[in-house]
């Protein structure tokens, strides 16, 4: 793929560059001789801090992060736009390791406030105008992030049946028959918000050739890549990108801090390229402390570190997802549907007897101090029923899962009795 234009809006495509962000990229590059009286910074002798340590939760790691001296000035200063110098290569570093893109000399990558804002960001290059009628095509349930930025765009959606492993290819290729616009499929492949389904090798690989046969943008938003459950993880559509149509949207949220706010977005340069100017129009850059802070953390760590470390998380969160299937089997049986989420923080419940989950889960479940999120939530079209609800095992204790679920189960046979 090399005509990028179909997917660039007109606003997308009439943004410069902002003279003073490249200047400033320059800037972190530049030789000591260099005089910057260019640079509209702040001195850095008038910030309030000196300096911050950090202390690790890994005994093996006893010695904290210290950030001072010019890290901390760096920290506190404005940065380039694509983000911190250091952070921006230890990241290809690891896509590079764990991705292997094929076309890496023509990928590029930035950084972002959390991969929402890249997701942002992206539809907007693609939806702004939607003068050309780019369609997007999306699961049955969708992450209600997403479609809080799309639906605004009012585009036309193409909606593809699922399964417990995801999204069907033969439904994708069926649903495509005769539609000849530009599409763009927007997939959450791993752990996928709300259903927790892991996408199979083989299902990724015969997706990927339909959307190389018409001609189709993937955007890959991945945030849970690292919590899959099975032997082994699942390859991304990143690593198998022989014609440069996959934008993926990776996350520390889950792995390190979700308070960081920090992401990153991955793919053609053309596509990176407009991520960044609009990021140079709204802003900037993502957090400089949060990035020089994980900076220091992954060179600490090493790639081998930072696997060892969601190595681990992957274990806890699996561990999470037996206690809650346990307690499912225990109260719920009957009464719910639900197949054992390969990946992710949810368990995705089909309430048998109730056609739409909504009233029954804002306010009576409520009532019965459980909360929920009704299937309403990630559907495109939210005014039809939906008799689905979402958990999240990532938080509650065993004890408050069993005792959740328990109330569950009284509410439910409460509302099949009406």
């Amino acid at each position: 793929m090399t005509n990028y234009s179909r997917f660039i809006g007109s606003i997308s495509a009439n943004r410069k560059p902002s003279l003073i962000r490249e200047l400033t990229k320059k800037l972190a590059s530049a030789p000591k001789e260099m005089i910057p009286l260019s640079a509209g910074m702040p001195n850095a002798q008038l910030f309030p801090f000196l300096e911050a340590e950090v202390k690790l939760k890994d005994p093996s790691n006893a010695a904290p992060l210290k950030i001072e001296g010019i890290k901390m000035n760096k920290a506190l200063q404005y940065l380039p736009t694509q983000g911190h110098p250091e952070l921006v290569q230890t990241i290809k570093d690891l896509q590079l390791s764990v991705h292997r893109p094929p076309l890496w000399e023509d990928t590029d990558l930035v950084i972002t406030s959390g991969s929402q804002d890249g997701l942002c960001k992206a539809f907007e290059m693609i939806l702004s105008d939607n003068s050309q009628g780019v369609g997007l095509i999306m699961e049955e349930y969708v992450y209600s992030g997403t479609l809080a930025i799309t639906n605004p765009y009012s585009p036309k959606y193409t909606i593809i049946a699922s399964d417990g492993e995801g999204m069907i290819p033969e439904e994708l290729e069926r649903s495509l028959k005769g539609n000849l616009s530009t599409q763009v499929l927007y997939i959450n492949p791993t752990g996928m918000n709300p259903t927790g389904t892991v996408l199979s090798s083989e299902r990724r690989k015969k997706i990927y050739d339909i959307c190389c046969r018409r001609d189709i943008l993937i955007l890959e938003d991945d945030p849970y890549y690292y919590l899959q459950f099975g032997r082994e993880r699942a390859p991304s559509f990143l690593s198998m990108d022989t014609e440069g149509r996959v934008l993926r949207f990776d996350s520390f949220s889950k792995v390190l801090s979700s308070g960081l706010r920090l992401g990153f977005v991955t793919g053609p340069k053309p596509l990176v390229e407009r991520i960044v100017l609009h990021m140079q129009a709204s802003v900037l850059h993502a957090s400089s402390l949060s990035q020089v802070l994980v900076s220091e953390l992954l060179d600490r760590w090493g790639l081998d570190g930072f696997m060892e470390h969601v190595g681990k998380i992957e274990g806890f969160y699996k561990e999470k997802r037996d206690v809650m299937h346990v307690a499912g089997v225990k109260h719920l049986d009957g009464l719910c549907e639900w197949s054992i989420p390969g990946g992710g923080m949810f368990l995705w419940l089909k309430i048998n007897g109730v056609e739409d989950t909504w009233d029954m889960i804002m306010e009576r479940a409520m009532a019965k101090n459980v909360m929920l999120l009704p299937g309403k939530a990630f559907m495109v079209d939210p005014s039809k029923p939906c008799s689905y609800a979402r958990a999240a095992f990532s938080l509650a204790s065993p004890s408050d899962i069993d005792t959740a679920f328990q109330r569950l189960a009284e509410l439910i046979r409460e509302e099949r009795k009406k």
